[in-house]
């Protein structure tokens, strides 16, 4: 499998424009710039920003959720409640206004009511080069979300405010978006990651605060709830080569999660990028939604085609798939229709080492990763690509890797077992060498979680020991 060429691998060409120019943010209901010639990988890793300095050392993440009532009134809020409950959020109480949107992907002009909380100010301990944000919401017809994200560089100056999506579970009021063109000459909003330009030297972002806009049809009592919200913001040093781990808990266990191919739904929807190597993130987050016991119904599935097996991964596509991007790999959406599902929530972060799989494994939970690869560096995968997710499940009595990697030709070959030290260092570098022999970007750890609204106490010990919860 080759996969095209990643959303972010524009990123380094785009550098020496960004640094000339500072473009506008696009304005609200402003149809955003196109894709260019570039087509998205599913799941592609971030390019790292061109420039002079060569960061070195260990890899700092800061991760930080919104979550408890008490999280939620520390911000500001404007015509926004907060929820209180089992699983506390903000909701519409009483609109502070209504705006006109006209979306960019269907023309179709509409009024919103909308409510507006603004969290607080997050300081970073480390400074960071980039953020990607993630959320849990419910959004029912007639209501959608904005995230936007306004961060504070290290010398003091501020980010206009990014929007980080525009999004609905479903797609029949607006279509689920992000936003390109959006900079401001020193850092820029790469689909779902808002990253500081090489160019931009040793300048970081010291702090930042999130931004809910909540809308409604007019008049309407529906309102969308946002239960989590999530920042992960990292500095991930350029390398092409990272420390290897050894096993840290005993090998074994492997984890019984349904096995989806996304090389049988090759030609299938093509409005939804046209399945195959482009649905490996969607294939990848219906696998672990379906080992926590939730799947779409047969009502939800009716409007697949009969004929296509694995009828709620062509679903997963559909309900993932990002307008703008033009493709199912946006993080966050990925992470957002997981948390669609009842009683389950999620976050997009970034690892440090394989032993933090090992103990999310050893709890029960899954994790999706994104990595890139020649064929010739991943021994059995029979494929290279700019860009692909796969779900770990498990690790071999000597400590290698088990997947569940849909980049297959049938549903029972998706197992694969890797070479642990092959595969801890594709997903974890920030540089390598593609086909052509020139750099590109890998994801630095980047992977997806997904686990109960209520984990068992081993698992909420795990997540907490790694700073997600």
């Amino acid at each position: 499998m080759t996969s095209p060429t990643p959303r972010r691998t524009l990123l380094a060409a785009a550098i020496a424009v960004a640094a000339g120019a500072a473009a506008a943010p696009a304005a609200f209901g402003a149809p955003a710039a196109g894709r260019g010639a570039a087509s998205p990988a599913d799941g592609a890793a971030p390019s790292r920003p061109a420039g002079p300095t060569v960061r070195k050392g260990v890899p700092r993440v800061d991760h930080h959720s919104w979550t408890t009532a008490a999280d939620w009134r520390s911000g500001t809020a404007r015509g926004v409640t907060v929820r209180t409950g089992r699983r506390p959020g903000v909701a519409i109480a009483a609109p502070a206004g209504r705006t006109d949107y006209t979306d960019p992907h269907t023309q179709k002009k509409a009024t919103w009511e909308y409510a507006v909380w603004t969290g607080p100010v997050r300081r970073l301990a480390v400074p960071a080069d980039e953020i990607v944000a993630s959320w849990n919401a419910d959004t029912p017809a007639g209501t959608w979300i904005q995230v936007e994200l306004r961060g504070t560089y290290t010398d003091g100056t501020a980010t206009p405010w990014y929007v980080m999506g525009r999004w609905a579970a479903g797609d029949g009021d607006i279509r689920r978006t992000s936003v390109d063109d959006q900079s401001d000459g020193r850092s820029t909003v790469w689909t779902d990651t808002l990253a500081v330009n090489g160019s931009a030297g040793d300048l970081r972002l010291a702090s930042y605060r999130l931004r809910l806009t909540l809308y409604r049809a007019p008049g309407g009592g529906r309102t969308p709830i946002v239960w989590r919200l999530d920042a992960m913001a990292s500095d991930i040093p350029d390398r092409f080569t990272v420390p290897a781990s050894t096993p840290g808990l005993p090998g074994g266990r492997e984890l019984e999660v349904p096995r989806y191919s996304q090389n049988i739904h090759i030609g299938q929807y093509p409005e939804y990028d046209n399945g195959g190597e482009a649905w490996c993130s969607p294939t990848s987050s219906q696998m672990v939604i379906e080992y926590w016991g939730r799947k779409p119904t047969e009502e939800q599935l009716s409007w697949v085609n009969p004929e296509f097996a694995d009828p709620q991964v062509c679903h997963a596509a559909r309900y993932t798939f990002d307008y703008q991007y033009d493709g199912c790999g946006n993080w966050p959406f990925n992470a957002a229709y997981a948390a669609t599902y009842r009683d389950l929530q999620s976050t997009v972060t970034r690892l440090g080492s394989l032993n933090d799989v090992e103990k999310l494994i050893h709890a029960g939970i899954p994790v999706i990763t994104s990595q890139s690869f020649l064929a010739s560096e991943l021994t059995g995968a029979g494929y290279g690509t700019a860009g692909h997710l796969m779900c770990l499940i498990g690790f071999t009595a000597d400590g290698d890797i088990i997947a569940n990697d849909p980049a297959s030709d049938s549903n029972p070959a998706v197992r694969r077992v890797y070479k642990r030290r092959e595969f801890e260092n594709i997903w974890l570098r920030t540089k390598r060498y593609n086909a052509s022999g020139n750099e590109a970007g890998g994801s630095g750890g980047i992977c997806y979680l997904y686990w109960p609204a209520t984990p068992a106490p081993s698992q909420h010990k795990v997540l907490r020991e790694l700073g997600i919860v």
